[in-house]
């Protein structure tokens, strides 16, 4: 990885930043390839939501 600089990245070393990129390409081919149905924007959504509500500091 040419020009890695840890000041522009949250990974501390050049391996940590490609064993990060290839973890995430492999998810990503995964989730291209996969033959399951998709979940709709708008469940996704309220899903998400609920996750921030019960996150949120009372």
């Amino acid at each position: 990885m040419a020009g890695f600089s840890s000041i522009m990245s949250e990974f501390q070393t050049t391996g940590e930043a490609e064993g990060y990129d290839a973890w995430f390409r492999a998810k990503v081919e995964t989730a291209m390839t996969s033959t399951e149905p998709g979940i709709p924007h708008d469940q996704v959504m309220a899903m998400v939501q609920e996750i921030i509500e019960q996150n949120r500091p009372r």
